[in-house]
């Protein structure tokens, strides 16, 4: 495995801060937020300057139910090639449930959401990174998630799952210590025990990111600072092995560049002097077996049953996943077995990120609401699904509130219309039940 050093996640919030960073050898990027045709001119400079640009994909699912989307991989692909990457990147973890499978519609999360550690959940995974891993240029790591919520009746520990995928599959893991630490304060897992339960030649890198504990629960919301406890999992981490790489997270509420930087310090004083070095001989690694390798081939002699995810397997786990799901973002009754407290704190927290990042893409949104806009975002998704990514539930939750009536001034509403209809615009006429309604709706805005 290339060693690639300390890096720092790139944002276009910190890019300026990023090219003039000190001892930075590598950064990675949420691919899905990178055109190819036209990266960011900060990444260019910083690929100039030799600086190894990661894509790190968020949307792919390669836990859930359904075998990847090849529009997704496909994309994925393209931003590999495009930034030059020696990897690429994405997460144990689902992100859609419903659809075809399970004979109902389609929901998204909007949020890395945890698979069961259970045979049908690990010979889907498995075959679904085998899928993934034949269309990427490039290896793949899959990153260990932190999770609010544990499924009941798990076969496995984390390290015990993650261990079996490597050994099957062959694909590289990204540690997540903080998603450890989170791990071990929601769900009492420990730490110490899940490393020494991992493949740890399998490492390609390490993340490191803050959170906050809040009523018992642990948030890994990489907006605060990282925690002692979380640079001791590090410590322990590199204890047992040389991590290739060790990264920093941080995706908002950026403080200033020195303290991202004194941060990089203590990440590096974490794992020892020189340990994370870019420039330290490729003889002292721990390289992860090749993609194609003996172990990844030896997959094939294991019976079909363990490489194929069978039908029965995908339909059993989409059922389990749409109950899931529809409990956390549609109010249906919780699936027998889960905590309740937790479910509705995860329910919660989700309906949260949807309105900040609704926010976020749909800046003009909070300034003609003002104030109230939260408030009525958060009543919105109590009674809509997120059910085509965050874009789409911008339109939607303005959709709403207009067909409702609301708001009540005639000047915010008449602003809100505007907005809806610049962005609704023409689009070819389609006999899909859900296209027609959306144009039904539209005529009636219209009239308004």
């Amino acid at each position: 495995m290339e060693r690639l050093g300390t890096g720092i996640g790139w944002r276009p919030e910190i890019a300026d801060a990023v090219e003039r960073m000190p001892g930075v050898d590598w950064v990675e990027v949420v691919a899905e937020n990178v055109c190819p045709g036209h990266p960011p001119e900060s990444l260019l400079r910083l690929r100039a300057r030799g600086v190894t640009v990661v894509p790190h994909g968020v949307s792919l699912g390669l836990g859930g139910a359904e075998r990847p989307d090849e529009g997704r991989l496909n994309a994925l692909a393209e931003r590999a090639e495009a930034l030059g990457a020696p990897l690429v990147t994405e997460h144990i973890a689902f992100v859609r449930a419903g659809g075809p499978l399970t004979a109902s519609d389609p929901l998204e999360s909007g949020h890395l959401l945890p698979v069961p550690r259970t045979r049908d959940a690990l010979d889907v995974l498995c075959e679904n990174i085998r899928i993934a891993q034949e269309a990427l240029p490039v290896p793949l790591a899959v990153e260990n998630i932190a999770a609010l919520l544990s499924w009941p009746g798990e076969e496995m520990t984390e390290g015990q799952f993650l261990y079996e995928l490597a050994d099957r599959t062959g694909v590289r893991l990204l540690i997540d210590v903080a998603n450890l630490h989170t791990n071990h304060v929601n769900q009492g897992e420990d730490p110490a025990k899940a490393l020494a339960e991992l493949p740890l030649e399998a490492i390609a890198y390490v993340h490191v990111a803050g959170g906050y504990e809040r009523d018992g629960v642990w948030h890994d919301s990489h907006a605060h600072p990282v925690p002692r406890p979380v640079l001791d999992v590090l410590t322990d981490l590199a204890a047992r092995v040389s991590p290739p790489g060790v990264l920093l997270e941080r995706d908002e509420n950026f403080p200033e560049p020195g303290e991202l930087e004194r941060e990089l310090s203590a990440i590096r004083e974490a794992v020892g002097p020189g340990r994370t070095s870019a420039a330290r001989s490729s003889a002292d690694a721990c390289p992860a077996p090749p993609q194609g390798s003996a172990r990844a081939s030896a997959a094939a002699d294991l019976p079909a049953t363990a490489t194929t995810g069978t039908g029965p397997a995908r339909q059993r786990l989409a059922l389990a996943q749409t109950a899931l799901l529809s409990a956390l973002v549609a109010g249906t009754p919780a699936p027998e077995g889960f905590d309740r407290v937790r479910l509705g704190v995860q329910a919660r927290a989700l309906a949260s990120k949807r309105a900040g990042v609704v926010a976020k893409i749909a800046p003009e949104l909070p300034v003609i609401l003002g104030d109230g806009y939260r408030a009525a975002f958060l009543a919105y998704a109590q009674r809509h699904p997120m059910r085509g990514g965050y874009r789409r539930d911008a339109m939607d939750f303005v959709e709403s509130l207009l067909l409702d009536g609301r708001p009540t001034d005639a000047g915010v509403r008449r602003e809100l219309r505007e907005w809806w209809l610049g962005r609704s615009g023409p689009a070819p006429r389609s006999t899909r039940p859900a296209i027609r309604a959306a144009r039904a709706a539209r005529r009636v805005l219209l009239r308004r």
